[in-house]
């Protein structure tokens, strides 16, 4: 019983290590702090010229909230993020909403601040896009 269990062992070890090894090292902690930073980067740009300190792009939940308020809706609303798909369909919504107070088309939003989000706040914070604050209803 004792070599059984030496010999399944001896098996799935070099399985573990070389997921462990390849998957889970540096590497993936580097390239996510770098992807988080140029996002925040971008966002900071967006901040700035809606008005607010581009700092709280640095501050993970804070970011959310300020970007839901950019959209022009209630900061309360950004709990809808942690609904799961309703987090989905809210998230394109402010993205259509955010691109829509730089003046940008909704399948522009959809494209660039929902689906490859760092280039299209790169390209509102960058660009000449002007900010005009949402009309409450």
């Amino acid at each position: 019983m004792n070599l059984a269990l030496s010999i399944l062992l001896a098996d799935v070890t070099p399985v573990t290590n070389a997921v462990n090894t390849s998957l889970f090292n540096i590497w993936t902690g580097v390239i996510g702090l770098l992807w988080y930073l140029l996002i925040a980067l971008a966002m900071w740009l967006v901040f700035a010229k809606a008005g607010w300190p581009g700092i709280l792009a640095l501050i993970p939940i804070v970011n959310i909230v300020i970007l839901v308020k950019i959209a022009g809706y209630s900061g309360w609303m950004a709990l809808l993020y942690l609904i799961p798909i309703v987090n989905i369909v809210f998230s394109i919504i402010v993205a259509i909403k955010v691109g829509a107070t730089f003046g940008k088309g909704g399948a522009w939003s959809f494209f660039l601040l929902w689906l490859i989000a760092f280039v299209g706040y790169l390209m509102l914070g960058l660009g000449d896009a002007k900010y005009t604050k949402p009309v409450k209803a």
